[in-house]
């Protein structure tokens, strides 16, 4: 599982090779593992610069109306500029990590966010990533 956190295309037979098992049983664990769910899938990490995302920034939501429905992640599941959603504690209600192009885009999705999900947002612009996307230690 570490190499394959570590490098999801490293082929059957480099990862018998590194564990020592035969290439059979490296493919009958890892389809055992996509099987349980343990491994959920294969992705290339796309550099979000290159494609025309240099903004990233992590934006709190907090409903406007405490007694709403906390429906708020079905409510900006359309908005392709979320890259991730995260329920937490504290006094916020979610943690949106959103890319954009520009300082405009940001503006305008926030604006999008507010009114989808009736919440205030406080946002935390990102200036630079030193390390991101780490494989869990197993």
């Amino acid at each position: 599982m570490a190499l394959l956190a570590r490098d999801g295309r490293m082929s059957f037979t480099d990862l018998a090779k590194e564990t020592g098992l035969s290439v059979s049983a490296v493919h009958q664990r890892v389809r055992r593992l996509q099987k349980r769910g343990v491994i959920k899938g294969f992705a290339a990490r796309l550099d979000a610069e290159q494609i025309g995302l240099p903004m990233t920034a992590f934006v709190s939501i907090k409903p406007i109306d405490p007694a709403a429905p906390d429906d708020a992640p079905e409510r900006l599941a359309h908005l392709p500029a979320i890259e991730a959603c995260h329920s937490v504690a504290g006094e916020e209600s979610y943690i949106l990590k959103v890319r954009v192009a520009t300082p405009n885009e940001l503006e305008d999705l926030l604006q999008k966010i507010r009114a989808a999900a009736n919440v205030s947002t406080r946002t935390t612009v990102v200036l630079s990533t030193p390390y991101e996307d780490r494989p869990p230690q197993l």
